[in-house]
């Protein structure tokens, strides 16, 4: 990935396990599993919590519950299943490989990061920073979501044949990029500090790009990132008040592109196949295709921080030893 993402995140195999621990408060209270440390493949029964500040890996576990990674704990997770949600707390991270969660993901409010990759999900949800300190990301590759994207804050990234089955909304976003991947609904990317980029994607519903400060690249031959090619576009795509630059470059919309307040002025290429027409104001795109501008890495030192995340969560579940499942 270019250095726009968190792109340096290596394949991590661990093996699973757990330690147990019954709560019970009450006599109809149901059992929960704490997770810390490496285990084998197992079904636990109920709800799985992966305790403050501890690690839990796990290899093809079926989690029959719901699951609380809570604050500061990391969860990796390859060729597993969970029935219920997933809920990551303040500062904790899920990793989660070739697994399918029939619920809802959701991030809190200053959690580290949630990564997925050849997976499966319900709803992916990434709740506003507020005044946590703790910037959080969401990377999704080769994955499909069964729902909605909703992110408030941090980094986001759609990629390699991900697929979001209804809408994307990003708001207050560090960016929210999408790559290679389908959207089967509206996208939406509103106030993002560093803007915005879709290549070689397609989105059937209707594209609002609005006050996103670092620009918007729709297609190849941007400043933001690096990429082969355009997308596709179901009906109107809208770009508004954006600073930083407006690029549209080697895409097909199947409706308007209105492209209007933006400072400065967007540039529409000719090479766009846009059956509405534009609407707003343009500048004289560059013709010489060839020539890609270079692309800047953003920020070298954020890219590092999900792949020692990653490094850490099973470095510290194994040396938790094997657990009491």
């Amino acid at each position: 990935m270019p250095g726009r993402t968190v792109a340096k995140l290596a394949t991590v195999s661990a093996v699973i396990a757990a330690s147990v621990l019954a709560v019970a408060p009450t006599a109809h209270a149901d059992l929960v599993t704490h997770c810390i440390g490496t285990g084998g493949a197992v079904t636990v029964p109920n709800d799985l919590l992966v305790p403050a500040g501890e690690s839990c890996a796990l290899t093809g576990t079926t989690i029959t519950g719901n699951v609380t990674v809570a604050a500061g704990a990391n969860l990796v997770v390859a060729g597993g299943r969970v029935s219920g949600e997933v809920r990551v707390a303040a500062d904790g991270y899920l990793d989660a490989t070739a697994t399918t969660i029939d619920g809802q993901v959701v991030l809190a409010a200053g959690g580290y990061g949630v990564f997925l990759k050849d997976a499966s999900s319900g709803n992916v949800t990434v709740r506003p920073k507020g005044t946590a300190t703790v910037d959080s990301f969401l990377f999704v590759e080769e994955s499909t979501i069964v729902g909605t994207v909703t992110a408030g804050a941090g980094e986001v990234r759609l990629d390699r044949g991900t697929q979001v089955q209804r809408n994307v909304s990003s708001i207050g976003t560090y960016y929210t990029d999408v790559h290679d991947s389908f959207v089967d609904g509206t996208l939406s990317v509103l106030n993002s500090a560093t803007g915005s980029v879709v290549c070689g994607s397609a989105v059937r519903g209707r594209a609002t790009f609005a006050g996103n400060l670092g620009g918007v690249q729709l297609g190849p031959n941007g400043t933001l990132d690096s990429c082969a090619s355009g997308g596709y576009w179901g009906t109107d795509v809208s770009v508004t008040s954006t600073t930083g630059g407006v690029t549209v470059d080697d895409n097909i919309i199947n409706g308007q592109l209105t492209v209007t307040g933006n400072d400065p002025a967007a540039q529409v290429a000719a090479n766009n196949r846009i059956r509405g027409g534009v609407t707003g104001d343009q500048a004289a795109a560059g013709t010489n295709r060839a020539a890609r501008v270079a692309v800047p890495d953003r920020d070298e030192a954020g890219d590092e921080r999900a792949e020692l995340r990653r490094t850490s969560a099973v470095q510290e579940a194994t040396a938790a030893g094997t657990a009491r499942l």
